[in-house]
């Protein structure tokens, strides 16, 4: 006998209708409430906050967790169903500058963007609140309608996604949330997925991720000086803002596009299969479309549009975020700064680790007469690769289907989240991520998540709600119906 009997999909929509208003408040104001790690902002606010939306969703069981950094929450839904889904949250967002935006990042306002339709503005609209509100709202939805629940729920959520998540292994391992979520089929993440035309990207897998910072300092290198000085003095004194920069130019090639790191771990080759997936992701997305949207005039080596994809799945990179040394306010300030830091994110796929390229690293700079430069990790972990079969990702498939989306399979996405914490031993879990709906500038001032769409193809708010609603269903082995709400 299948538990979860084919639900009133009719009645769950009108809930979802009735509840618009109040779901779209309830996204307002959780925007208005940022958790960064990286400022040391709202940590505990954030998880309480977190955990409070997870009990008014019907989770029975929720606990704050002490991780030993930024607070944890677990979460259990208990439907007494055969089947038992994992949901991975985050509730930190990145950090944000408030004259670069055109609408206040922390007033979540309902703006008009032409071509898409009216969205909410604000830091963490669809890096990650948008998308998990849509899931919660689906939860109180199924509940409204008097549905019956058709899997049971394991939710961790975490405040260190955006630092690279240094503690994630001390809420998702702890023995009760491991073996909680030994029980599921797999975990994902809430995410609008569809591009500004529709289209459903279905991720198999992600890079990994290491954050780190390394800092020239005259002390800690017994040259140059030991404070600013004054920079006159250059010609009779070292200068470790220099020293960096010429220890940054043995990393990469002479254009800056490949990793040049003496014993750096190697990326395994595209297979076939993973080639013919990108050549028919490309063919669907428009190349004129990508480079508009990210203001990219040219690939790396005027690659092919095909070509740029395989590059991007394929290579890990070492990418400089900021260099910070010295005076850099307005004017000049003669000065020869004692110390210089460049932020790196590198990026990995597999069978690279996390490790393997810290150590790499390391061992290049001491080898090349870097020694004294000092590596500092913030955190980072390794890749992810989910099997296409599972039953996670067939699930998604269906629903797309259904919604008359013919997904395109990603080998990897280019981004990372910690789902290695799920993917490998001793969890070895199917992970991924899905929803309907659309958002942008993740990072970057105007974020924003689609809550009324005008385009036929690309679901608002309440469309995403029912996207979810209806991959509950399909998990728990009832699927049907079509995603209808924009």
């Amino acid at each position: 006998m299948v538990f979860a009997q084919t639900p009133d999909r009719a009645a769950i929509q009108a809930q979802v209708a009735k509840r618009h208003d109040t779901a779209v408040k309830a996204l307002q104001d959780w925007i208005a409430l940022p958790s960064i790690a990286a400022e040391d902002r709202n940590a505990a606010q954030g998880a309480e906050y977190m955990a409070k939306l997870a009990r008014e969703a019907g989770f029975q069981k929720v606990e704050i967790v002490d991780t030993g950094g930024k607070p944890g929450v677990f979460a259990t839904l208990d439907a007494g169903a055969p089947t038992t889904v994992g949901v991975y949250y985050m509730y930190d967002v990145k950090q944000f500058d408030p004259a670069e935006w055109s609408s206040p990042p922390l007033e979540a306002r309902l703006v008009d963007r032409p071509g898409l339709g009216k969205v909410i503005m604000g830091r963490g609209a669809t890096n990650q609140k948008g998308p998990e509100m849509a899931f919660l709202t689906a939860l109180h939805a199924i509940r409204d309608a008097k549905q019956k629940m058709p899997v049971n729920l394991v939710l961790v959520a975490e405040g260190e996604e955006e630092i690279g998540s240094p503690n994630i292994e001390k809420l998702v391992l702890r023995p009760d949330v491991q073996a909680a979520l030994k029980k599921s089929i797999g975990v994902f993440m809430p995410m609008g997925l569809q591009d500004p035309d529709g289209a459903v990207t279905v991720n198999l897998g992600a890079k990994g991720v290491v954050e780190l910072e390394l800092v020239a300092d005259g002390k800690a290198w017994g040259r140059g000086p030991s404070k600013d000085v004054h920079s006159s003095l250059k010609a009779m004194v070292d200068s470790p803002a220099w020293r960096l920069v010429k220890a940054l130019d043995t990393l990469v090639s002479e254009d800056g596009n490949t990793i040049a790191v003496d014993g750096f771990p190697k990326p395994a080759p595209l297979t076939a299969e993973q080639r013919a997936q990108i050549a028919r992701s490309v063919a669907a997305r428009d190349e004129a479309t990508a480079r508009k949207s990210l203001g990219v005039p040219h690939w790396i080596d005027d690659l092919s549009w095909e070509q740029a994809n395989e590059r991007l799945v394929s290579q890990p990179t070492m990418n400089i975020q900021g260099l910070v040394g010295g005076y850099t306010g307005p004017g000049g300030k003669t000065i020869l700064p004692h110390r210089a830091v460049a932020k790196i994110d590198m990026r990995l796929v597999p069978p690279m680790t996390r490790d393997g390229a810290v150590q790499a690293l390391k061992a290049h700079l001491k080898q090349r007469g870097y020694g004294d430069i000092a590596v500092n990790v913030s955190g980072g972990y390794d890749p992810t690769a989910t099997d296409a079969n599972a039953k996670l990702i067939q699930a998604q498939i269906a629903v797309l289907q259904r919604n008359g989306i013919e997904p395109l399979l990603w080998p990897r996405l280019a981004g990372s989240y910690p789902g290695f914490v799920f993917t490998q031993p001793p969890l070895s879990l199917p992970a991924g991520h899905f929803g309907l709906g659309h958002g942008g500038g993740a990072h970057a001032p105007d974020e924003f998540f689609l809550i009324e769409s005008t385009h036929p193809k690309v679901q608002g708010f309440d469309g995403a709600v029912m996207s979810y609603v209806d991959y509950l269903y399909e998990l728990g082995g009832s699927g049907g119906g079509s995603t209808a709400a924009k």
